[in-house]
């Protein structure tokens, strides 16, 4: 057995971290040879409800599972950590974003990252779940930006599954999709480099610019709503799925596969350095790369014009209502 690895999950008594927990512990993250410690953070009157969790996570017995701490104190939930799962509150719940949410979650995840920085391991490997992700970097001096990204794998996910049904293949038979930007109502899920039998995407029928706009673009941007719509909460099971897909890619590598990260810009296709965006990334050894040199067309630039544009505002408003400005 190899040594156990320490994982943090923050907001666990969510529904999003109760769909993941099970499924780390089982070794569908970090594989099925390593031994895990949790280490489950809670606000104090969510305790009880984690509580109950964690005796159903020790009543299914996990071999991988070594052990499981519970606190509503950062500094002991972060001690020693490798691995980092923030979890924003009501992360994916785009009905109510307004000022207030945004202030509350960026202030908590500043107070998270102090903790991180202090206690954690150095090389650990942080994924921000929810917005506004990127207000956490003030707070984590010490952590190489290489070791911080943020979750749009869902919406990586969400476009494949709507393309294959588009067109009756299978999501293992596409290849290069991209998401660009980052959880915002103009992230934009680009197929301009999309090859799905090793075809362009658009050779194949019924894949045009008017199914694009009208239907594949706006279901995308639109999924948590319509999501909420329907079935009265928000997204957990997808999400959990897609942040147990995203570590894992990381942690493991994809083999040259296109997977969506939103990372910080190295200054790539005209995005300004430093601000937290969704490219086309690969991943090696723990590393991941943003996929270069890719030729932009006119339709997709001004799609991606639009989502830096609203990124770079939600960031000015959050920094503004922390008290100072965010220079990308």
């Amino acid at each position: 057995m190899k040594k156990p690895v320490h994982v943090a999950i923050t907001g666990s008594a969510s529904d999003i971290a109760y769909s993941l927990i099970f499924r780390i512990v089982s070794g569908e993250m970090l594989g099925t040879e390593q031994p895990i410690i949790l280490h489950l953070l809670e606000c104090s009157a969510s305790l009880a409800k984690l509580t109950g969790i964690v005796m159903e996570v020790k009543d299914c017995a996990y071999p991988l599972l070594e052990d499981i701490i519970i606190t509503d104190e950062a500094e002991v939930a972060f001690t020693d950590v490798e691995y980092a799962i923030l979890i924003a509150d009501k992360a994916y719940n785009d009905t109510v974003i307004d000022d207030n949410f945004l202030k509350e979650n960026a202030q908590v995840l500043i107070t998270q990252g102090q903790a991180l920085n202090t206690y954690a391991n150095r090389n650990v490997k942080i994924v921000v779940v929810g917005r506004p992700a990127y207000s956490i970097l003030q707070a984590i001096p010490d952590i190489e930006p290489i070791n911080f990204s943020a979750l749009s794998r869902v919406d990586h996910n969400r476009a494949l599954s709507q393309l294959a049904e588009r067109t009756g293949a299978k999501v293992t038979d596409i290849a290069q999709l991209a998401i660009w930007g980052h959880r915002t109502t103009q992230h934009y899920p680009s197929i301009a480099h999309t090859h799905i039998h090793g075809r362009p995407a658009y050779e194949y029928d019924f894949v045009d610019q008017t199914w694009l706009i009208d239907e594949f673009i706006p279901t995308i941007q639109q999924r948590d709503a319509n999501i909420i719509s329907a079935q009265g909460s928000a997204s957990a099971a997808s999400v959990a799925y897609a942040i147990i897909e995203h570590m894992r890619d990381w942690v493991m590598g994809t083999e040259g596969k296109w997977v969506s990260m939103a990372v910080l810009s190295d200054g790539s296709y005209g995005i300004p350095e430093g601000l937290l965006y969704s490219f086309p990334c690969t991943c090696e050894a723990g590393h991941y790369q943003i996929v270069q040199d890719l030729d932009i067309d006119e339709f997709s630039q001004e799609y991606m014009r639009l989502t830096l544009e609203e990124l770079e505002k939600e960031a000015d408003e959050v920094f503004t209502l922390l008290g100072h400005k965010f220079l990308p």
